[in-house]
C-alpha cells in the first residue's frame, strides 16, 4: 500500500514551480524569503512528468516584483510562476532568462574594479550549451551562475 502526501494549496500568493532541482536553496537566499514571516512550503527534489526532478516554492501572501521575477529566471529558466487568488490560478508566466541583471552577484574576479569602486554590480546573460553564464560589464569576464557569490539583501 502506498501513501501519497500532500501540501495544502494557499490562499492568496505565489507558487514557482518547475524550478530545476538544486536552485530552490539559493532563490530563497536571494530573495531573502527566510527573512519573511509568512507561510511558505519548500518541495526539494521532487518527481516531475516534464523533467527528472524539481524544487518547487509557495509563498502565501506574497506578492514578486518583475525584478524579483528577472532574479529567479537566472536560477530557474523555464520555471512556472503561479499568482493564487481565493485558492485559484489567476495569472500563470513562464520564466525566461533575461538580458542582464544587476546587484545580486559579485564579481569573482578580484582585480575587477567593481571591488574597489561604488558601481552597479551588473553582469549580462550568456546562455552556452545550456549553461547560464554572466559577463562582467567592467572586467568583461564570463563566470557560469554556480561560481558566482549572491549579494546579500
Amino acid at each position: 500500500m502506498s501513501e501519497k502526501l500532500s501540501v495544502n494549496a494557499i490562499h492568496n500568493g505565489t507558487v514557482i514551480d518547475h524550478i530545476v532541482a538544486g536552485q530552490a536553496t539559493k532563490i530563497i537566499r536571494l530573495l531573502a524569503l527566510i527573512n519573511n514571516r509568512n507561510q511558505m512550503t519548500i518541495g526539494l527534489n521532487l518527481t516531475s512528468g516534464s523533467q527528472q526532478l524539481k524544487d518547487l516554492i509557495k509563498l502565501e501572501q506574497c506578492q514578486l516584483s518583475e525584478k524579483d521575477l528577472q532574479q529567479i529566471a537566472v536560477f530557474a529558466p523555464g520555471a512556472t510562476v503561479n499568482t493564487i487568488q481565493d485558492y485559484k490560478v489567476t495569472n500563470k508566466l513562464k520564466l525566461t532568462l533575461p538580458e542582464q541583471v544587476a546587484d545580486i552577484f559579485i564579481c569573482p574576479n578580484k582585480n575587477c574594479i567593481s571591488h574597489s569602486e561604488k558601481t552597479t554590480k551588473l553582469f549580462y546573460i550568456k546562455e552556452q550549451n545550456r549553461n547560464v553564464g554572466l559577463q562582467c560589464k567592467y572586467c568583461q569576464q564570463i563566470f557560469l551562475r554556480d561560481e558566482m557569490l549572491l549579494t546579500i539583501r
